[in-house]
């Protein structure tokens, strides 16, 4: 992980210094809500449906126990006593007093944790895969490209107030799981001939009201000019990007307005003044930032665990959560662990602070003390002895951490959605835990991988449009109704959902999942997922189970 230097801890102090004085000017009614409201943006904190919400920076996803603990420490004696994972990598709180939020920050700051730029219209956190540095499967480690780009973005004074928020994400795993193009700026890590590392780029991916897969505007940027080719196409989103209406402020509508190739020809006329600049990267730059990710002081041990396949033969569960949880790691004797935080009952991505102090202990008993956050709101320790996987497996049913369920139906991402946020349209929560209690634990092994991804409102927190079934929260004459797309995707080959039909009643939802699911298990081939079902017969088969002969006639609310 990247330790902070004396700069850094001054700077975290200076800054929550200003806030609190900020913060008292505005409780004092010295400031303006509108004045206040550019400055707690800023600082991570939005005014949610019941409460203040403040989002903790978590950057790249990765956390250390000790932060861990913190976090846990801020929710007993801040929050209700739990948190919530985001599809950014981050965690949030949604029920902070707004007093109290300087002496959060000042908390974070004691663990080189802040809550700076996860709001407002700038740079946000940059993400990247949960796996990286440990995955079997990757051309290069892409943690220290985030915090390149981390350390040149954060207190950018060009772009700190954007026309719209801006998301990056990087990847440098071959099996992409970091949503890469459906971001402002999408990053592959590749590797040319010559064995030299570059990046993909493309640009104007996003979600929300105008759903885009990024297009392709550079496909091999040399890893030396990558914050001047990104300070290139900042400039120019800056400089053109609307700002007179905020439903078309996203870098994705400039791209699409101004067309892609043209788009392309400005950011290289931009990056001629640039290129070969202060910006140019040198190596002893890059190493400086990867030698904060150097590996832990691994064993040198057997491919092979006996004890591990001892465990896998007596215990059917434990095997059965070994096959749903567990990755291959690069070093020998070494596995990658997910937790699954979606065990029904209990809300897609929150965990209690008893859960989050678990957690920092299981890390430092079994992964050198460090956790990672993914972008479907669970967690993973990235570097467990294979011998230590079924100890580990019993701890976790302890905490109610066992879930075998990863990449089934219920391992659903899912916004708060109207129970706390201000912008939804719906709830989500209700729904996905109505979902959840429809489908037996055989009944998920059955179906087999398949994303469903449930959003409050259009704003697609929870990734609606990427999910295998999407579900949408909208409002119908002031009652809560949910729209179905089928066929999103996620990965490599990244797809948009495409709106089955009319939007259905908050109690006709599970019948609706259990119809769809049905469907597909009529249709597939043996070993077809239902992305490759769906894919391959197409919408009509689902229209006709959901709405019968009428299905034609009717149109997507």
């Amino acid at each position: 992980m990247y330790r902070y230097d004396q700069y850094d801890h001054q700077m975290l102090a200076d800054r929550v210094a200003q806030f609190r004085d900020q913060t008292s000017r505005f409780l004092d009614g010295k400031l303006s809500s509108a004045e206040f409201l550019p400055l707690r943006l800023q600082n991570g904190l939005y005014i949610q449906r019941l409460a203040p919400m403040l989002r903790i920076a978590i950057p790249y996803g990765m956390l250390s126990s000790v932060q861990m603990r913190k976090l846990a420490f801020i929710a007993d004696h801040f929050d209700k006593g739990y948190g919530h994972l985001t599809t950014r990598q981050n965690i949030q709180f949604n029920w902070p007093a707004l007093a109290d939020v300087p002496d959060i920050l000042a908390h974070l700051a004691e663990v080189e944790m802040h809550a700076i730029q996860t709001s407002g219209n700038c740079i946000r956190n940059t993400t990247t895969d949960q796996f990286a540095g440990v995955s079997a499967d990757e051309v290069e480690d892409a943690r220290a490209y985030c915090e390149i780009i981390r350390q040149w973005s954060t207190f950018h004074p060009e772009f700190a107030f954007l026309p719209r928020k801006f998301k990056i994400a990087v990847c440098g795993t071959r099996q992409d799981q970091a949503a890469t193009q459906v971001h402002d700026i999408g990053l592959y890590l590749l590797k040319n001939d010559k064995g030299e590392i570059g990046f993909r780029v493309l640009v104007g991916g996003g979600l929300g009201r105008t759903p885009v897969i990024g297009s392709e505007i550079n496909s091999f940027l040399p890893q030396e000019h990558l914050l001047s080719y990104l300070d290139a196409i900042l400039r120019v989103y800056n400089r053109e990007g609307r700002r007179d209406n905020k439903y078309k402020a996203r870098i994705k509508i400039l791209v699409k307005e101004t067309g892609v190739n043209e788009f392309r020809e400005k950011v290289e006329t931009e990056w001629k003044v640039l290129k070969d600049g202060p910006l140019t990267l040198t190596q002893d730059e890059v190493e400086r930032c990867r030698a904060f990710f150097h590996d832990p002081a691994y064993k040198t041990l057997p491919a092979d665990s006996a004890t591990l396949e001892a465990a896998l033969n007596k215990d059917v569960l434990f095997a059965s959560w070994y096959e749903q949880n567990i990755a291959a790691h690069k070093k020998q004797g070494y596995a990658i662990v997910t937790i699954c935080v979606k065990k029904t009952g209990f809300a897609p991505g929150d965990l209690d602070s008893d859960q989050m102090r678990f957690i920092a202990d299981i890390a430092d008993r079994y992964s050198f003390g460090e956790m990672r956050i993914t972008h479907t709101q669970n967690l993973v320790l990235a570097d467990v002895e294979k011998d230590q996987l079924y100890d580990l497996w019993q701890s976790l049913k302890t905490h109610d951490l066992e879930a075998d369920n990863l990449g089934l139906l219920s391992d659903m991402i899912c916004c708060p959605g109207g129970d706390f946020c201000s912008l939804a349209n719906a709830k989500s929560i209700p729904i996905a835990e109505a979902i959840q209690r429809r489908f037996s634990y055989p009944q998920l092994r059955e179906i087999g991988q398949l994303s469903l991804n449930i959003s409050g409102c259009m704003n697609a927190c929870g990734h609606h449009h990427v999910g295998n079934i999407g579900i949408l929260g909208v409002d119908k004459k002031g009652e809560e109704y949910y729209q179905i797309s089928l066929g999103g995707s996620a990965d490599n080959h990244t797809a948009l959902g495409k709106i089955v039909g009319p939007s259905f009643s908050q109690d006709e939802v599970p019948d609706v999942i259990e119809k769809i699911v049905q469907v597909y298990q009529q249709h597939r081939d043996a070993g077809e997922n239902f992305l490759a079902a769906y894919n391959r017969i197409g919408m009509d088969p689902f229209k006709e189970a959901l709405y019968g002969n009428k299905a034609d006639d009717k149109q997507a609310d």
